[in-house]
This record gives structure tokens, C-alpha cells and sequence, in this order.
């Protein structure tokens, strides 16, 4: 991960750390609103509140926000999969993973969007990240499916498939989220469309994979 300029020099006080906090806070926004390319030091330094020699003595570079950001969010995205429980029952497993993922795109819309435009870039920043860390626990993920398949538990399927799938239905919900809005309208556009859609997907998913209770 990459680490602040201020974290590198010295130890860090209270103070730093929170103006580290204020500054990874106003990039967010606006590499979320703008894109990588879009975005500039000014403009998060506006956000933050601060002036740009004082944003820089914390991080250096936009490239560093940026990378500091992205790992984070990267980290965060990877917890519920993470929590997938190869001794617990499928029902219970996927209908969690579903729903906690359904949690993220309603609870970090930003987070998701800066993580889709890194993609939609071709992960320049965190590639070794998706070849690495996060191949090794989507294959450890695909073991666990696999089994459970192999017992009778679920229908066979392609595990690797079905996870990709849970990772674009539940996240349209934070990209997309102008245009679900959209077409749902005023009278179903509220906190409630995630509810909808958490009991459509575990119908979907579930039903697909014909997991008895």
C-alpha cells in the first residue's frame, strides 16, 4: 500500500493522521466525480479545505492519493468474500454474500465508481493486486462452491462465473445508480429499491442453483 509522505518521514500524530483522513476524503470525491484523468491536486486540495503545499506535504503526488485510495477500497471490496464460510450452509452463505454486497453499493457508491473507472483503465494501479491477492482468494472462494457442488448441496456450475455474476448484479447498484433510479422512479426509487433487489438477486441466484434448505 502506498504510504503518505508523512507517514514516511515520521512517526505520525493525531493531527497528521486526520489531515491524512481529510485529504484521501476530498480525493475520493473527486476522483469518484471526475475520473484519474479528470481529477487534479487543485481541485482536491479545494475539497480538502487546505492549500496545495500543504496537501503535498502529506502526499506528494496525485498518482499517490490515487493508489492510496484504490488499495484501500480494494481491500475493503474483498472483505465479504473473505467471510464466505466453506463449513456453513450454501443457502445461508450466498444469500449473505448477496446481501452484504448489496450493502456496499448502497453504503460506498464512490468507493465502487473509483474502483470501476481503475478497471475500465486497466488497473494500472492495482494489477498485481488482481493477479495476486485477489486471484488466490477468488480461487480459494471457487473450492469452497465447488464442494459444495460435489456434495449435492448446489447445482453444478461454474464458480468462477457465478461469483463474477454476484459482483456485477449487486454493484450496478452503486455505478448505475442514476439510472436504476431512473427507470424506477420516484415511487420505487427510495432506500427500499435495495431491499427489492437483495430478495430479486437471492431468488435469482438461489433458485439458478437449485440449494436446498
Amino acid at each position: 500500500m502506498a504510504l503518505p509522505r508523512a507517514a514516511r518521514t515520521q512517526r505520525r500524530t493525531r493531527i497528521q493522521e486526520a489531515k491524512e483522513e481529510q485529504i484521501l476524503e476530498a480525493a475520493l470525491e473527486v476522483f469518484s466525480l471526475h475520473g484519474f484523468r479528470g481529477a487534479t491536486v487543485d481541485q482536491i486540495a479545494e475539497v480538502a479545505g487546505m492549500s496545495k503545499p500543504n496537501l503535498l506535504y502529506y502526499f506528494r503526488t496525485k498518482e499517490a492519493m490515487h493508489r492510496s485510495l484504490i488499495t484501500r477500497v480494494l481491500d475493503t471490496w474483498l472483505d465479504p468474500l473473505r467471510e464466505f464460510d466453506a463449513e456453513g450452509n450454501p443457502v445461508s452463505e450466498i444469500r449473505s454474500y448477496i446481501r452484504r454486497k448489496l450493502e456496499m453499493a448502497r453504503d460506498f457508491p464512490r468507493e465502487s465508481r473509483l474502483f470501476a473507472n481503475e478497471i475500465l483503465q486497466g488497473a494500472p494501479n492495482i494489477e498485481d493486486e488482481l493477479k495476486g491477492p485477489l486471484k488466490s482468494l477468488v480461487d480459494e472462494k471457487a473450492e469452497v462452491i465447488r464442494a459444495w457442488a460435489k456434495a449435492g448441496k448446489i447445482a453444478k456450475c461454474d464458480p468462477y462465473h457465478l461469483i463474477f455474476s454476484i459482483w456485477s448484479t449487486t454493484q450496478h447498484y452503486a455505478d448505475f445508480d442514476v439510472q436504476v433510479r431512473a427507470v424506477l422512479g420516484q415511487d420505487q426509487a427510495g432506500e427500499g429499491r435495495f431491499e427489492d433487489a437483495a430478495r430479486f438477486l437471492e431468488q435469482l441466484f438461489l433458485s439458478g442453483l437449485h440449494v436446498s434448505e
